[in-house]
C-alpha cells in the first residue's frame, strides 16, 4: 500500500508566530494551534465530526474577538480538511 503522506490545512495565518493548522495523517487529524502568547499546542482527533466539536467549543461565535466574516471564513476551512 503506498503512503499517501501528510496533507496540511492552514486554518489562518497572521504570521509566523500565530497561526492554526490541521494536518490530516491517515484516520489522524492534528490540529495545531501556535501563539506568541502562549506557544504551540497540539490536538489529535481520529474523525472530522469530533474535530468539529472541538473547534465549536474552543471558538464559539458569540466569544470570538475578531469579526463575524472571519469567524464564518475559519468555521469554513475547518469543514474543508
Amino acid at each position: 500500500m503506498k503512503n499517501q503522506g501528510v496533507k496540511k490545512h492552514t486554518i489562518y495565518k497572521t504570521d509566523k508566530w500565530n497561526m492554526l493548522t490541521v494536518e490530516v495523517n491517515g484516520k489522524s487529524l492534528i490540529v495545531r494551534e501556535i501563539s506568541d502568547q502562549w506557544g504551540e499546542d497540539c490536538y489529535t482527533f481520529l474523525s472530522r465530526p469530533e474535530m468539529m466539536r472541538w473547534v465549536e467549543e474552543r471558538f464559539p461565535k458569540d466569544k470570538y474577538e475578531g469579526t463575524e466574516e472571519e469567524w464564518e471564513a475559519m468555521m469554513q476551512a475547518f469543514r474543508e480538511v
